[in-house]
C-alpha cells in the first residue's frame, strides 16, 4: 500500500510545470470565490458562531474537498489499474485505500493551508484541535466504503464516474458548507441529517472554530457509524460479487 500511496502520488501531476500545487490551486481558487461573493457581494461577514465568513467556510471546504477527490479518484482506480487487477495473486481489494490515502496527503496540505488562515482571522490553537484525527478516520472509513461500491461498478458501468461527479455537485449544496443547519427546519431537516458529511463538516467545525467535543453529540456519532457501517457492507458485498468478472471484462 505504502509504495503503491508513493506512485500514485508521484505520477499523478507528472509532466506538469506545477505539479502537485494544481491540487492546491483549485480548492484555493474556489476558497477565493465563495469569500468574494458571499462576504463583499452578499454581505456575509460572519459564520454562526460569530467567527469570519472565510474561517467558517474553509474548514468545511477542506473536509469535502477531501471526501470528493478521493471517492473521484478512487472510482475509476481499478480500469486504471487494470494490470494489478489481472494478477490473480494481488489483492486488489486495496486499490481504493491507495487513491484515498493518496488524496489524504493533499488534505493534509490543504488543512495546513486553511488552518494558516483561521489563525490569521483569530482562531486560537486548541487541544480540540487533535480531535481531527478521529473525523479524519471517519471520513477515511466512509470514502472508502463508497469508494468499494463506486468503484466496482465503474468496471462495468463507465457512466459511474460521471454520475458521482454530478451527485457532489448536489451533495455540495446539500451539506452545510456556505449554509447552517440550524436555517433549516419541518421535514427536510431529517432528510438532510441523513447525509453523513454533514456529521464530518460540523466535526471540523467543533475541532478547528468552536472547541467542542466528538463526544458531545453521541445522536450523530451513533447515526454516522451505523450508515458508514450500512455503506461501507454494501459495498464490500457488490464488490465481492463483481470482483471475479473484472479480469474478463477489462
Amino acid at each position: 500500500v505504502i509504495q503503491l500511496v508513493k506512485s500514485d502520488f508521484n505520477n499523478r501531476y507528472t509532466g506538469s510545470f506545477l505539479g502537485f500545487l494544481w491540487a492546491l490551486i483549485q480548492p484555493m481558487v474556489m476558497t477565493f470565490i465563495f469569500w468574494f461573493v458571499f462576504t463583499k457581494m452578499w454581505g456575509a461577514q460572519t459564520g454562526p458562531g460569530g467567527e469570519p465568513f472565510i474561517s467558517y467556510f474553509i474548514v468545511g471546504f477542506v473536509a469535502w474537498n477531501f471526501f470528493v477527490e478521493a471517492i473521484s479518484t478512487a472510482t475509476t482506480v481499478f480500469v486504471e489499474y487494470s494490470f494489478l487487477v489481472k494478477k490473480i495473486s494481488f489483492k486488489i481489494a486495496i486499490l481504493p485505500l491507495v487513491k484515498i490515502l493518496s488524496s489524504l496527503i493533499f488534505h493534509g496540505i490543504f488543512l495546513a493551508l486553511a488552518i494558516i488562515v483561521i489563525l490569521l482571522n483569530g482562531a486560537e490553537i486548541s487541544w480540540y484541535w487533535l480531535q481531527l484525527v478521529y473525523y479524519i478516520v471517519a471520513l477515511t472509513c466512509l470514502v472508502l466504503g463508497i469508494s468499494w461500491l463506486t468503484s466496482s461498478l465503474h468496471v462495468f458501468i463507465k457512466d459511474t464516474s460521471q454520475a458521482v461527479n454530478v451527485a457532489a455537485q448536489f451533495g455540495f449544496w446539500l451539506t452545510p458548507i456556505i449554509w447552517n443547519i440550524t436555517m433549516i427546519s419541518g421535514k427536510i431537516l431529517f432528510f438532510l441529517k441523513l447525509n453523513p458529511m454533514l456529521y464530518i463538516v460540523d466535526g471540523y467545525r467543533k475541532s478547528l472554530l468552536y472547541k467542542q467535543p466528538f463526544w458531545g453529540d453521541l445522536t450523530g456519532l451513533a447515526c454516522f457509524w451505523g450508515l458508514t457501517l450500512f455503506i461501507t457492507l454494501c459495498g464490500a458485498v457488490v464488490f465481492k460479487k463483481l470482483k471475479p468478472h473484472f479480469a474478463d471484462v477489462l
